[in-house]
């Protein structure tokens, strides 16, 4: 999983230290450093492989025990239910022009920080980290240095509504993260995507599902944010991040047409809504787990199905969690993806690969850059990618793609420049 190890650029410092310093790691599956905090800080569990030290008096409790955690991106099987064809008369062309074969339209990273504290079971800690100027400096860099021009702006929902299910956007934190939007677009960035990032859940439980957050509650964040940037056509709308163990994928499908008409009816007409399916949104499961034929469904207000694109993650280590420094060969991670690509050419479809990444050692360069090369021979049906993860994690966090040195003098990690844009740039 993404938060396997990580620490933000705050907490620089050595694990070994007598407390740990501000948003640093403090505890987690295998964790030896130290697990409490400088003060004014305390040691809050992020999931079962990461404590971080976040703000407030709150009582210490690493997450240290567990002998055995599931592998939170685990490629879990799911009979896919049985689904009629759809006919090529159906499918769908985006209004973006399709980029010649041969280069995709986008690519970019993950500037991370407003997603801080969101655990996988969509519970939050409040523990977010404000990317700031920060921020705006790596999305300046990655532009104007790396020719990139995506970037995703993952944020916790909890954190928009300050924590009130179905409530209104909260004016003191939406205008931090509006900053961090506005920056985006004013890079130069040819698309900025909102990511709502909780896991398909709100404290435990399933949108959706009883007990859980309603559809309409669902429907209400993303009819007030694209409200809000209806008029910014450079925005696209990720409507979650990672859904996994869904129950009843068709339900899920009937969530995401919720979200989608509440976009649609607030203004947000030629906006890219991105389209997530279950198994933490696996390319390499998206067919076989029923994704992807449920997701078909789903349409705009006038049963177009345009601008509305699968959204898809591949991380490249064994268990596709991207929580290990190596990486195994491409072989398994491409079919996944040949698998998914004929399926969107015989439906008419397309997809973006919003989260993929690795170390710098060279079984993840080779891996992740053989993957890339993949979507940019094949771009046709594949938008692009976003690399994870800049923003607000430290330059040694196990999938760090934030640049060392300071703004002007930035000097990027090697998963990027040979990667993320080397591979963006080879053509």
């Amino acid at each position: 999983m993404k938060y396997s190890a990580f620490v933000v650029a705050a907490a620089a410092g050595s694990a070994a230290a007598a407390s740990a310093p501000a948003y640093a790691q403090c505890g987690g599956n295998g964790f030896t450093g130290a697990t409490d905090c400088v003060a004014g800080y305390h040691c809050a569990v992020q999931n079962d492989w990461y404590s971080q030290c976040v703000p407030g008096a709150g009582s210490s409790s690493p997450a240290t025990s567990k002998a055995v955690v599931t592998s939170a991106k685990a490629t879990t099987t799911q009979a896919a239910p049985s689904k009629a064809p759809v006919t090529t008369s159906q499918a769908v062309v985006t209004s973006a022009a399709s980029s010649a074969k041969g280069k995709v339209q986008y690519a970019g990273v993950n500037i991370a920080g407003f997603d801080f504290g969101m655990d996988t079971n969509g519970a939050s800690s409040g523990g977010y980290v404000d990317p700031g100027t920060t921020g705006q400096a790596q999305m300046n860099h990655f532009v104007k240095d790396d020719k990139l021009n995506a970037f995703r702006l993952p944020v916790g929902w909890q954190y928009l509504v300050n924590s009130k299910l179905g409530g209104n956007l909260d004016t003191t934190f939406f205008a931090k993260y509006d900053q961090q939007m506005t920056y985006c677009l004013n890079s130069g960035a040819a698309l900025c995507i909102l990511d709502l990032h909780n896991y398909a859940r709100w404290n435990g439980q399933i949108v959706g599902s009883s007990g859980g957050p309603t559809n309409a509650q669902f429907a209400s964040v993303w009819s007030q944010l694209a409200t809000k940037y209806a008029g910014k056509p450079k925005v696209a709308f990720g409507l979650m991040n990672e859904p996994h163990d869904l129950t009843d994928i068709n339900a899920w499908a009937t969530t995401i047409q919720a979200a989608v008409t509440a976009i649609r009816k607030a203004g947000a007409t030629s906006n890219l809504i991105l389209l997530p399916g279950n198994d933490w949104t696996h390319a390499a499961n998206f067919v076989d787990n029923g994704s992807a034929a449920a997701l078909n469904k789903i349409t705009n207000l006038d049963g177009s199905k345009s601008n509305l694109v699968f959204d898809v993650h591949q991380y490249s280590d064994s268990d596709g969690s991207g929580t290990q420094s190596t990486c195994v060969s491409s072989s398994s991670n491409i079919a996944g993806f040949t698998k998914l690509a004929s399926w969107l050419r015989t439906n008419g479809r397309q997809a973006i690969l919003t989260e993929a990444g690795g170390s710098n050692d060279q079984s993840c360069l080779t891996a992740v850059c053989d993957i890339l090369n993949y979507l940019m021979t094949n771009s046709d049906v594949y938008l692009g990618w976003t690399g994870w993860s800049a923003g607000m994690f430290a330059t040694d966090y196990v999938l760090s793609e934030v640049p060392t040195g300071s703004a002007g003098s930035y000097k990027d990690q090697a998963i990027v420049s040979k990667c993320i844009a080397g591979v963006f740039n080879s053509k």
